[in-house]
């Protein structure tokens, strides 16, 4: 794999790189943060093993920068700050792990090895949109054919669902866990209620209904 270490330890980096290339990886070494964000905007790599305490751009503020500009390389954090605060503001910087100086060569690759193994991190989508149905998560907003629909919380959260999942049949069941948080049922016509006022809003308006009753089964979003 290629890896990425930004270290301005001349000795730590060399010793890094020496073991990641004697295990058959390809080892790019960085001296400062800032060097460090251009070398990963310009260059893909499969994990990045990045020191807190750098110059030119310290390790939190090069972490949160590769995130802001939507890299999701796995980032291991290398650190003499072995404090629980320090550990949780390194990970919540936006790293995937934390390894505390002074450490052991076989350990620092195996957590890289761990890192490398895992399933990418996939962006939760801001704007859900079946045909010309469009839902602005950031936004809290609705829109159809460029309209805008005012929508109450409960039957927001019932079109965010449905949209969550286009063209699978939810159940009146699924509706009331997601929706309502209800792990029972309540033995009212609630779901129904929300589904038919979401339609007269989202449906009736326009030419194509979009929101469908699967019958005996529950319902289902799709064009």
């Amino acid at each position: 794999m290629r890896i990425l270490v930004v270290e301005d330890d001349v000795e730590t980096a060399e010793y890094i790189c020496k073991g990641l290339s004697a295990l058959g990886h390809v080892c790019e070494h960085v001296p400062d943060g800032k060097q460090g964000f251009l070398t990963a905007l310009d260059e893909d790599f499969d994990v990045m093993v990045v020191d807190r305490m750098l110059p030119g751009l310290d390790g939190l503020t090069l972490v949160k920068s590769i995130r802001g500009a939507n890299i999701e390389t796995p980032i291991l954090f290398l650190s003499a700050m072995d404090k629980v605060d320090d550990r949780v503001d390194g990970l919540e910087a936006g790293a995937d792990d934390y390894l505390v100086k002074p450490f052991a060569f076989s350990e620092l690759s195996a957590r890289v090895a761990v890192l490398h193994r895992r399933p990418p991190l996939q962006s939760e989508p801001t704007l859900l949109q079946v045909a010309d149905l469009e839902v602005d998560l950031m936004k809290h907003r609705v829109r159809r054919s460029g309209t805008t629909i005012a929508l109450q919380p409960r039957e927001y959260r019932l079109l965010v669902y449905l949209m969550q999942n286009p063209g699978r049949v939810l159940t009146r069941t699924m509706l009331l866990e997601a929706v309502w948080d209800f792990h029972f049922d309540p033995k009212t016509n609630v779901v129904e209620t929300h589904v038919s006022r979401l339609r007269n809003k989202v449906d009736k308006p326009f030419d194509t209904d979009l929101i469908h009753t699967v019958r005996g089964a529950g319902y289902s979003c799709h064009a």
